[in-house]
């Protein structure tokens, strides 16, 4: 099931850029990376100390909170479900932050004359 997600996802971000989708339907594409992996819709965004940023708080979270939640006297589905919850909340948040920043920027994927493209358009 977990494949098929990942296959879909692929295929959809493929079918975004083949189409060569308008800026506005852009913004979607670092929204939906940095939910599957906080920090990479910013690095999409050149936003590099927040994609480290995000990448590390992501880890904090899965590794701090392994640890700490050994601690806490409840059975351990229960203690995988708050790290969970921790690390779904931060991927949420994560991925509204690239796709706004995203919108914002004016971000663009597709093909160019010298193959794929990344495009930025500043706007103030």
């Amino acid at each position: 099931m977990r494949r098929m997600v990942v296959l879909f996802v692929v295929a959809a971000l493929i079918g975004g850029v083949m189409l060569g989708a308008t800026a506005q339907e852009d913004a979607w594409i670092p929204g939906l990376a940095s939910f599957l992996l906080p920090g990479l819709g910013q690095l999409l965004n050149d936003e590099i100390d927040k994609a480290i940023l995000h990448f590390l708080v992501d880890l904090a979270i899965g590794v701090g909170g392994s640890f700490a939640v050994r601690y806490v006297p409840v059975p351990w589905y229960t203690r995988t479900t708050i790290v969970a919850a921790a690390h779904l909340a931060w991927a949420i948040y994560s991925g509204l932050d690239a796709y706004n920043t995203a919108k914002d920027t004016g971000f663009t994927l597709g093909w160019g004359e010298d193959g794929l493209t990344l495009g930025y358009a500043m706007r103030f």
